[in-house]
């Protein structure tokens, strides 16, 4: 089976010489190991260490400059995995990047968590960081051609766009299972403000089934039986593992504007229907246009990281419920879209929106146009 191709390899061709420390980051089973590892060797010899292997934990704990000569050898590339479980890796980052010039570092790690913090303040202006998603549209079409990718969207909705979910078609069902039963809380079960890990479950369930809608805190505390504040906290958690991510609602003081409250999304489909154990077709199913929301928003985010775009996503609300599901803005112009499964329903933007915002562009997302919504 030939390996997907991602967006991603170009960056880190383009940098792997820069003299800088190279991160990784995103889900765990997203293919970060193997997109790494390809390009090491491409490259020639490379050193692995495996932060979930505890033998090089216990290695590397509390290595200094010689131990890491000795640990290093004669390798010129040392490939980090899942550096989050390695006590003071910033530390042990900056000590190669500043004290064994010759050598290239490349780490990666599913959890923005423990690893953000440990590597921010030692690897200030030492660092180019990336994240790596689930498979996106586009690397899909690279991999697949544009109408085999065309004639599986409906199952990619369904069980979305992780690497090995592609790959064994087959046992798409197994594959997910096996990711949200142990990969999904492996990094979050190790954290200790998780102490109820059958309460961040039915968090995740309940999410999952609110995609699209705007999230009550208060009402989530309530129905799960604990403050909000715990389930502030565990939400923060879960998008810094990458398993959900946010978006506000824009609101510049209009009257009638929603100021607050959050729509959450789940960065791949699969993972969403697995949560609730619902794999069936489309039409079988009443959440279609949830799942094509939540399919068309995961893979904006996707394009708009990976072009390095620096503008800013929001939903628009207000109380008379009319809605907007993405608004982007960029140098002071907005661009609205909405997502529709249906694409002989009718839509019309809000003229409170358009009067007060003046939009560059509006669109209405469909299954018969949301190429060019990719590209």
């Amino acid at each position: 089976m030939k390996i997907i191709e991602r967006q991603l390899r170009q960056s880190l061709l383009q940098q792997w010489d820069s003299g800088k420390v190279l991160i990784v980051l995103g889900p765990r089973q997203a293919g970060k190991t193997t997109l790494i590892e390809s390009i090491c060797k491409e490259k020639g010899e490379y050193l692995f260490l495996n932060g979930d292997d505890p033998e090089i934990r216990t290695v590397l704990e509390n290595a200094g400059e010689k131990k890491l000569i000795r640990i290093i050898g004669k390798h010129g590339t040392i490939f980090i995995d899942e550096a989050q479980r390695i006590k003071d890796i910033g530390i042990i980052s900056k000590i190669v990047h500043d004290r064994l010039k010759k050598k290239r570092l490349v780490i990666s790690g599913s959890s923005s968590l423990e690893l953000s913090n440990e590597m921010n303040e030692p690897l200030t202006g030492r660092k180019w960081e990336h994240l790596l998603f689930p498979i996106s549209w586009n690397e899909l079409v690279g991999h697949a051609g544009y109408i085999h990718a065309r004639a599986q969207l409906d199952t990619r909705l369904i069980y979305g766009m992780y690497p090995e979910v592609i790959i064994q078609e087959d046992n798409a069902q197994n594959v997910l299972k096996s990711l949200t039963g142990s990969y999904l809380y492996k990094d979050l079960l190790r954290h200790e403000g998780i102490r109820k890990p059958e309460l961040l479950e039915k968090l995740l369930i309940a999410l999952a089934l609110q995609i699209g809608s705007e999230v009550n805190f208060n009402e989530l505390a309530n129905l799960l039986r604990v403050d909000r504040a715990t389930v502030e906290r565990y939400i923060d958690l879960l998008e810094k593992t990458f398993v959900i991510f946010k978006l506000r609602p824009l609101s510049r003081n209009l009257r009638n504007e929603l100021s607050s409250g959050r729509k959450i999304y789940f960065y791949d489909n699969g993972i969403r229907n697995a949560l609730i154990g619902d794999f069936k077709s489309p039409e079988l199913r009443n959440d279609m246009g949830l799942l094509w929301e939540n399919f068309v928003i995961c893979e904006r985010q996707k394009l708009n990281h990976y072009r390095n775009w620096h503008g800013h996503s929001w939903f628009w609300r207000t109380y008379q419920q009319q809605e907007i599901d993405l608004i982007e803005e960029i140098d002071g112009s907005f661009f609205a879209f909405e997502a529709k499964w249906n694409e002989y329903r009718k839509v019309k933007f809000s003229r409170s929106f358009t009067d007060n915002y003046k939009p560059e562009r509006t669109l209405v997302i469909t299954p018969g146009n949301f190429d060019d919504f990719l590209e």
